[in-house]
């Protein structure tokens, strides 16, 4: 009779857990959901647009969620929604630097290298948001990955009063390991707040500002944003953002 009380008590403080779980990951959702587009057409234009990193291979076969951020990136450059591009992610070693990636794979798509920005110091998702503002003084931008990602990294902009939305790129379905990147997000949303809220984490690495300062960007016309559809080197190397670091690699 003790061990099914037991085991009663387990079971209800599991269920508690799973349901706070939940909650929390659809508050994060529900706080940024009106800051999010599916419609690259119905997207204001920005000076700067935040390319978020992700390896670019797995496994030696071509990453889907790096592809897609990259070509929805691409396509809002040729639709002049974005003049520059500020591409952060790891830059583990030698080898592995996924700024210095998605910067080789834009020139291809036939952007000027004085139109992308490199922040090598983006080694999380917090990171790169807060880094965008407090390093390259960029405080109106949007933000390119897919919808999950897009949800956390508002979240945290939000947090730090800066003035960002998303454009919610394509993502693969592929049944199980889908859902096991849905299931390390949830865990992703509880230890953003955690570091918000609770441990108030800052970047790795902040330094002096390096504001993106280019003369081919024009001043932003006042933009009236419009309801988003939901149904449908310049290469810069600041000594503040070319960081060289054997850490262990963080994926965003």
């Amino acid at each position: 009779m003790k061990l099914l009380n037991i085991i009663r008590i387990t079971a209800v403080l599991f269920i508690i857990f799973i349901a706070s779980l939940l909650l929390l990951d659809r508050w994060v959702s529900a706080q940024t959901e009106n800051r999010i587009y599916h419609d690259p057409a119905k997207l204001p234009s920005y000076n700067v647009g935040l390319v978020l990193g992700t390896s670019k291979y797995i496994a030696k076969t071509l990453n889907p969620y790096y592809t897609y951020r990259m070509s929805a990136a691409i396509d809002l450059y040729k639709k002049h929604k974005i003049d520059v591009f500020l591409v952060s992610g790891d830059n583990a070693h030698r080898s592995y630097n996924e700024p210095r990636t998605m910067k080789r794979d834009l020139l291809k798509a036939g952007v000027p290298s004085n139109e992308i920005v490199l922040d090598y110091a983006g080694f999380r998702t917090l990171d790169s948001v807060v880094r965008a503002k407090k390093v390259f003084d960029a405080d109106r931008f949007v933000i390119i990955t897919q919808q999950f990602h897009c949800e956390r990294a508002l979240f945290i902009a939000d947090h730090y009063n800066i003035n960002a939305v998303c454009l919610a790129v394509k993502e693969p379905r592929r049944g199980m390991a889908s859902f096991k990147i849905r299931i390390r997000e949830v865990f992703a949303r509880v230890k953003a707040m955690i570091d918000l809220f609770i441990l108030h984490v800052q970047p790795k690495f902040l330094g002096p500002k390096e504001p993106i300062l280019n003369p081919l960007v024009k001043t932003q016309p006042t933009v009236t944003l419009t309801e988003p559809n939901n149904n449908v080197m310049v290469e810069t190397a600041p000594s503040s953002a070319a960081i060289t670091t054997q850490s262990t690699l963080i994926k965003h």
